[in-house]
């Protein structure tokens, strides 16, 4: 891993693998850039670009502040372009899922003329309050915070009424439960995109979401209707948690996007 130091001094890790036009992975909540190993993408998509892996301020190898105020989407934003800055990558494509897609969304709109493609899974405009409560169960940051990752894990697979993945799983494990906290509690008072920012938007655009993924499904297609030049891939039988791992529907509509000119 590779590391640079934000412009508040946190220290962000980053992995590269590949070589061709650039392309920045940014992973959801929780989990780390390992994910898109994990999941295919990066040998699915290595041999035609350059990738780019941030893990973000208070997951994977990054710094872990305890304090909310370090977090938020501004900040997170500040973290990609200090890892771009330090590789002099002008324009790249975006590829993010959840958190990653909401900090590529916020990226695009604060500085457009560093993209050149976009892909956002799991994706939502709107303003972040009780999201999280949406996505894994009512309460779930103070149950991080104050019982702890097992107990917060426990809480969320109660909730979908499944087990989760081995793999998501031991990341998450493998949080500061403390900084996670913070990092939520941070998020969850952001406001929303503006539709004019997203009618702004000129890069071409995926955006992917799963048939059972509750309110960010609407969301999703919210924001593929409002970004101009933007094509919606609904994939089937998956929720938040599983739509990532639906490698084979997802990978072929990134790789198509990628390469189109």
């Amino acid at each position: 891993m590779d590391r640079v130091s934000s412009p508040d001094g946190v220290s962000i890790a980053y992995r590269e693998v590949g070589d061709g036009t650039p392309v920045v992975l940014l992973h959801p909540s929780g989990l780390s850039q390992a994910v898109w190993r994990a999941y295919g993408f990066v040998a699915g998509l290595r041999d035609e670009h350059r990738l780019v892996m941030p893990d973000f301020r208070g997951h994977g190898h990054s710094d872990r502040p305890h304090d909310p105020a370090a977090y938020g989407m501004r900040r997170l934003v500040d973290d990609i372009i200090a890892v771009l800055d330090v590789l002099g990558l002008d324009r790249v494509a975006l590829v993010g899922y959840s958190l990653g897609s909401r900090a590529a969304l916020t990226l695009a709109a604060t500085h457009p003329d560093r993209l050149d493609r976009l892909v956002l899974g799991g994706t939502s405009s709107r303003p972040l309050r009780g999201a999280f409560d949406e996505l894994f169960f009512p309460g779930c940051v103070a149950v991080l915070r104050e019982e702890g990752t097992a107990a917060f894990l426990d809480g969320w697979q109660r909730q979908r009424g499944t087990s989760l993945d081995a793999g998501s799983r031991a990341a998450f494990e493998a949080n500061d439960p403390q900084a996670l906290a913070a990092y939520m509690t941070s998020v969850d008072a952001e406001p929303g995109v503006p539709d004019t920012d997203l009618a702004g938007i000129a890069a071409p655009t995926l955006a992917f979401v799963g048939s059972d993924d509750g309110g960010r499904l609407e969301d999703t297609r919210h924001v593929a209707a409002t970004i101009p030049d933007c094509r919606l891939l609904v994939v089937d039988g998956t929720d938040h948690a599983t739509t990532l791992a639906a490698t084979a529907t997802v990978l072929p509509a990134v790789r198509e996007l990628l390469a189109a000119r």
